[in-house]
């Protein structure tokens, strides 16, 4: 199904969590710097029109209450239909719930077991996958993650298997 040009527009949030990640030595010391997302985007000469907001530079598990109003505050304050946000791993079922209820609007969270900079990471993958969400899910809140979508609602990290899966 094609889409009115200016319908093509995706409002991307960036919080932080390993795809941004930085390690700067074998003791995993680490700080979250800039968004790896249009580095992904320019790579894979994307066609469609995007915005990027750093909203902040955290590990999920740093995440607040406040955080996730926030993400939620910034997101029903967008005019775009299409969101993608990237987010640490270990929380973001928790901010997908946060974010449920938002009307009129296709949100898609997705982040990385690895970060961006690793030449072997999942990123990219999964960013493309988050990408497919957005253009063919209805309005609502997923979890693009290990080459699936998930309801939002109903996801979990299985931390053990490396991978998330729907809750039973």
């Amino acid at each position: 199904m094609s889409r009115p040009a200016e319908e093509i527009h995706v409002q991307i949030f960036s919080c932080g969590g390993t795809i941004d990640k930085v390690y700067f030595d074998a003791k995993s010391e680490y700080e979250v710097g800039e968004p790896q997302i249009a580095t992904i985007f320019r790579t894979a000469n994307v066609t469609f029109a995007y915005s990027i907001e750093s909203l902040f530079r955290k590990d999920s598990l740093e995440m607040q209450v406040e955080d996730r109003a926030l993400i939620r505050q910034r997101i029903e304050a967008c005019s775009g239909r299409y969101v993608l946000l990237t987010h640490g791993t270990d929380t973001m079922p928790e901010t997908a719930c946060a974010l449920g209820g938002i009307p009129d609007k296709v949100i898609v969270l997705t982040g990385s077991m690895t970060p961006a900079r690793f030449q072997v990471s999942d990123a990219e993958f999964n960013i493309g996958c988050a990408v497919g969400a957005l253009w063919s899910q209805p309005p609502g809140v997923y979890i693009a993650m290990n080459g699936r979508v998930f309801s939002g609602l109903n996801v979990r990290k299985n931390r053990e298997a490396g991978r998330f899966e729907e809750l039973a």
